[in-house]
């Protein structure tokens, strides 16, 4: 599935289409190049959910909670950036996030892919010759 965002006007309605899209699925890897709009698209996300926090990329804190009002309960954006090796995403105990039911939405997913459930949702965000985005969906493996 594709999901077009023409203009930076349109991420509200992009974020949306991408929650109701995405199902049941509760782990979203976001994947895309440096300045693509990861982070942004996230935070269209996160207002769409109602998320009230300030809602910022945690590259040097590798997760930040936030509280969604619209699903009465926390969700979790990670940023591995940072990492070098997988098994430094163990020391904060991811496994325990990506399992525990809540909405996980992470950048920079390659580092811990063996990690990730079955079922994660990846969102591939490319940058078009117009410099409108395209989001590609994709379950399972990427």
């Amino acid at each position: 599935m594709e999901i077009l965002i023409p203009t930076h006007a349109h991420l509200p309605q992009a974020a949306r289409q991408l929650l109701r899209a995405a199902g049941d699925a509760t782990v979203l890897a976001f994947h895309g190049k440096m300045g693509v709009g990861k982070t942004t698209l996230i935070k269209a996300i996160c207002e769409a959910l109602k998320v009230a926090d300030v809602v910022n990329s945690p590259t040097f804190s590798i997760v930040n909670e936030y509280w969604s009002d619209e699903l009465n309960q926390p969700l979790y954006h990670f940023d591995f950036y940072r990492l070098n090796r997988p098994e430094e995403a163990l020391d904060i105990g991811v496994e325990d996030y990506f399992y525990s039911g809540h909405l996980c939405l992470i950048e920079w997913p390659d580092i811990v892919d063996t990690y990730l459930p079955e079922d994660t949702l990846h969102i591939h965000l490319d940058e078009l010759p117009d410099t409108s985005r395209r989001l590609t969906l994709s379950n399972g493996a990427h």
